[in-house]
């Protein structure tokens, strides 16, 4: 039918081009946020674009929401703008009959959405853990760069070793040690990793060690200085811990429903808040769907996303009220996605059917009481 393949392409133009521009602003932000992690030493800098990616995906219900929000809404409004809607009116169609063509267009969306919501973000956050976990946990060894001064994970140990070294030796080997009782400085000439039953151990070659012990009194302090042929330290070993995954975010959805503790059941809402926002936003849009042709475009773009963020918030806010226990998961879920399912469809029947309050002067004015005077 020419309705509704003519709406359905215009909605998947709209729809791609608007994909198109938040992933790439979500994409530019992500990076500079991992950037800005990995030059602080909390993410591994061949990892940028693996963590990008995670967090994109992770991302990737939000921008689905708001892209297929943004299209039905400006494509609706450039067909009244252009006075399409005028002959589609004229033609025996009503605002109601755009609801089916605009639902047959969003349901493979609304349906990756629920996927990405309830399958797709646990395990992309379970993922990016890992590997921030696992680039923390890594042995001290592991996190010297040749040619710079870098920290232990314990923040106890300053390593620096010669641009020319390799993985397992060095060259020009300087090591600073600090605790509560004392600071050593030492340095070696040379030095290589020997892998025993017990650990990594660091043996160090031709080199001198310097310690300074404090004393109990204040201000005492006692130099030690020893020169050594051979010197061996023990390197912490490397953990590949995954981190906290019992956290109520890297659980399953699955597993959130069958332990419904609060902290659970708000993560639960959570995800579940995202897959009924899908459809609260289509409909939403279509009722929202209106221009005056004589006003800018930039008008129902700004509605929009003060509309999309103030659903949110609201989601956010049930999350926590939800977690902690303060609101039941039926209640609130009933309440906030419940409601604004009604409020949409109470607005688009009152846009459908023409209805309207009365102004406001029908309400102030009162009833004549007694006869006019002639």
């Amino acid at each position: 039918m020419l309705f509704q393949s003519s709406l359905r392409k215009e909605l998947a133009r709209s729809f791609g081009a608007t994909l198109v521009v938040l992933t790439t602003i979500i994409l530019t932000i992500v990076l500079i946020r991992t950037l800005g992690l990995a030059a602080k030493g909390q993410a591994n800098p061949q990892d940028v674009v693996l963590l990008m990616a995670y967090a994109t995906l992770g991302r990737l219900p939000t921008i689905l929401s708001l892209s297929l929000f943004i299209a039905i809404l400006s494509t609706l409004s450039r067909m009244y703008r252009d006075s399409e809607m005028v002959v589609w009116f004229s033609s025996g169609r009503s605002l109601a009959s755009f609801v089916r063509p605009v639902m047959r267009f969003s349901w493979p969306v609304l349906l990756v959405i629920a996927a990405s919501a309830l399958w797709l973000w646990p395990w992309t956050s379970q993922q990016t853990l890992e590997l921030r976990a696992r680039y923390q946990q890594r042995s001290d060894l592991d996190r010297v760069a040749p040619g710079q001064f870098q920290e232990s994970s314990d923040g106890s140990r300053v390593f620096f070793v010669d641009r020319d070294s390799q993985s397992t030796s060095g060259n020009d080997i300087f090591i600073s040690t600090r605790d509560q009782k004392s600071r050593a400085v030492v340095t070696a000439q040379s030095g290589q990793v020997e892998i025993l039953d017990s650990g990594k151990i660091l043996q160090l070659e031709r080199g001198q060690r310097m310690e300074i012990q404090l004393e109990g009194k204040a201000g005492e302090t006692a130099l030690r200085i020893s020169e050594f042929e051979l010197y061996g330290t023990r390197i912490s070993g490397s953990g590949a811990g995954g981190g906290n995954l019992s956290s109520h975010k890297f659980l399953p959805t699955w597993t959130l429903v069958q332990s419904p503790t609060p902290p659970n059941l708000g993560e639960l809402a959570w995800r579940v808040g995202l897959t009924l926002s899908g459809l609260n936003l289509v409909l939403l849009a279509v009722a929202m769907a209106h221009a005056n042709p004589r006003a800018g475009r930039s008008g129902r773009l700004n509605l929009a996303i003060f509309t999309f963020l103030a659903y949110s918030n609201l989601m956010t806010l049930s999350q926590n009220w939800v977690a902690f226990g303060m609101v039941p998961f039926p209640t609130m879920m009933l309440a906030l996605h419940g409601g604004i399912l009604c409020a949409a469809l109470a607005w688009l029947w009152t846009r459908n059917t023409g209805w309207s309050l009365p102004p406001l002067g029908h309400w102030m004015q009162l009833p004549r009481v007694g006869r006019s005077q002639t």
